[in-house]
């Protein structure tokens, strides 16, 4: 199992040919399994159709995605909302519980997908925001319920797919913000059918060079990774070597081994103020 390092980004899937290809797979930090059989259903449901999204042929292009990707994550958004939004108990409602058991619990299974070096920045930013979701539910303190998730699961963790989906419907579809906000909003039949995003993009946006052949993968090379990996059978994975924290520790490494005192500055003295006149960053949204 992969150990506990100090991100929790997505996890490189460094295994073979699957390596090399940049595969990726969410980080479940710690927590290999849970007691919740909602989120555990949850988080395999999204793992599966990640996995058959992204290695759709539209993931090696760098054009737009074609509408059989966008309806799947059209699919996908509305199973899982309705999933959140049918399981989740609000606050003031009693817990269904259990008198006279304990579950044993199931460990979480991982599907690698395609996506660090995904040449679609679209699904790329999907693939990303939905295994972060994945990592979320993992991680998240509610897997220690036997019988149900709250509201407030829902909305930490719906909110990854929200996204997606918003972003769907703005870049490809040309909706506005404030379109895409109203509570239940959803793509209508007639508007993923006359879907096009010639109409919003550049010529340049629309046109790609052929990408490796060679990479494509057949049904039954994949089958190794399609029935899931369990978090516990996984081993020792890292974040992608371009990751922030390998950057900055690295850089840290070697300034220290070279660090000149003679150039350190004096800590008693004293800053100049602030000439002012410069751009003011807003305050971040209450919480």
């Amino acid at each position: 199992m992969s150990p506990v390092i100090n991100t929790d980004a997505v996890l490189w899937y460094n295994i073979g040919e699957f390596g090399q290809l940049g595969y990726g797979v969410p980080n479940p930090s710690d927590d290999p399994g849970s007691l919740n059989p909602g989120i555990i259903d949850l988080v395999s449901l999204a793992g599966r159709n990640l996995f058959h999204i992204m290695h759709h042929e539209d993931a090696d292009l760098r054009i737009p995605p074609s509408i059989n990707t966008v309806r799947r994550i059209h699919k996908l958004y509305v199973r899982l909302a309705q999933i959140l939004a049918s399981r989740a108990v609000p606050p003031g409602e009693n817990n269904m519980e259990a008198q006279h058991l304990q579950p044993g619990g199931e460990i979480f299974k991982v599907y690698p997908v395609p996506y660090f070096k995904v040449r679609n920045l679209f699904m790329k930013r999907w693939a990303e925001l939905i295994m972060m979701m994945m990592s979320e539910a993992m991680q998240h303190t509610e897997n220690r319920k036997t019988l149900e998730i709250s509201t407030g699961f829902a909305g930490q963790i719906g909110q990854y797919m929200q996204r997606v989906y918003r972003s769907v419907a703005t870049e490809l579809f040309g909706k506005t913000r404030e379109e895409v906000r109203v509570e239940g909003f959803i793509l209508t039949e007639q508007e993923l059918s006359d879907y096009d995003p010639s109409v919003f993009f550049t010529s340049t946006e629309m046109v790609d060079t052929v990408p490796h052949l060679g990479h494509v993968f057949t049904e039954d090379r994949l089958s190794v990774l399609s029935d899931g990996i369990p978090v516990t059978s996984l081993p020792e994975l890292q974040p992608w070597p371009t990751n922030l924290t390998s950057y900055y520790n690295a850089t840290k490494k070697f300034r220290d081994a070279n660090v000149d005192d003679s150039n350190v500055d004096d800590p008693t003295a004293t800053a100049a103020p602030s000439a002012g006149g410069g751009p003011v960053i807003p305050q971040p949204p209450g919480p």
